[in-house]
């Protein structure tokens, strides 16, 4: 406690609750935002051939998570756009990125220092989104823990979790990119951060809000800031994840035995036809001599069988697999 009163962090933890969103941080998250979505695969061309399909897309990729958390409350979900200054803000924003004379917005923001910065600003705006989403999902369902987390998690991280949605906007359609088949580090932290706030919310975790505020916020900061720096993206959690997933869910499975016979089958039927293949290329292939032609109906009906059986097997192993 010592250290904590030298390190003022009650005062730093009052200070970074009361710090207003509007407008540096909103302005940073819309810029980072829009960036991503230029940064995307063919969304160039797109704002080139369709403007309000780039526009749409940019909204979803700033407002995202209130559209997200608004549909699962059973509320309008153009919501987010009755906030005319922030989508003015954006919309300004998303002209200046994709539009702006020589690209000099795209060009100024790109640099790594800069975007250093406003990335740790977007950041901390992932707090007040996933403390906002438990706040109203709490004033709804008072004792609905896994409500809190759910609104919480689409709030902070929305724009990830409707991507397929977006992709679709913009006329690409890409369902392996699904955030729940493989979730990417902002939706991991969010969700991480929704379980922690929600925990306090319902007075499991006893911990006061503007200090759990405080030590989520420098967590993400301080470690989005290492994974640009060091150019790496892997989770502080891929240790603990590989771990729980061997334990819980890699276990022996009673179909493992079979599984490993039909693979070793393919694999020999697959060998079978090579050396066939191999051998009938060296027979027929030789130059300067023909095949000949067997006038008995027996050896052709026999060599047929011989090549249907393999490829009958070959059928078998892709429909098990």
């Amino acid at each position: 406690m010592d250290l904590l009163s030298v390190l003022h962090f009650d005062e730093l933890s009052h200070g970074l609750a009361n710090l207003s969103m509007f407008p540096y941080f909103d302005m940073a998250h819309y810029i980072v935002s829009v960036m991503a979505l230029r940064e995307q695969p063919g969304a160039l061309e797109v704002s080139r051939v369709s403007p309000l399909a780039c526009w749409f897309s940019s909204m979803l990729f700033c407002f995202g998570g209130a559209v997200l958390s608004g549909i699962m409350l059973a509320e309008p979900p153009v919501a987010p756009l009755s906030n005319s200054t922030g989508v003015l803000l954006a919309s300004v924003i998303w002209y200046l990125v994709f539009y702006c004379p020589m690209d000099l917005v795209y060009a100024c923001a790109s640099p790594l220092p800069l975007r250093l910065v406003l990335s740790g600003m977007k950041e901390v705006t992932r707090t007040w989104k996933v403390l906002g989403g438990v706040t109203q999902a709490h004033s709804k369902y008072k004792d609905g823990l896994l409500v809190m987390i759910a609104i919480g998690w689409a709030r902070g991280a929305g724009g990830g979790l409707i991507s397929n949605f977006e992709q679709l906007v913009r006329g690409v359609w890409k369902p392996e990119t699904n955030e729940l088949l493989k979730m990417s580090y902002p939706t991991k932290i969010t969700l991480i951060g929704a379980v922690l706030f929600a925990l306090q919310q319902t007075h499991y975790l006893p911990l006061q809000k503007h200090h759990l505020m405080f030590i989520y916020t420098v967590f993400i900061v301080v470690n989005k800031s290492r994974m640009m720096l060091t150019g790496s993206s892997t989770s502080p959690f891929a240790t603990i994840e590989s771990a729980l997933y061997k334990t819980l869910f890699a276990g022996y499975s009673p179909y493992a035995a079979l599984i490993s016979e039909v693979k070793s089958a393919c694999i020999d039927n697959s060998s079978m036809n090579k050396t066939t293949t191999t051998k009938e290329s060296s027979e027929n292939g030789s130059p300067g001599q023909e095949t000949p032609t067997s006038p008995a109906t027996g050896q052709s009906s026999s060599l047929e069988a011989k090549e249907e059986s393999p490829n009958a097997a070959a059928t078998n192993c892709k429909k098990t697999n």
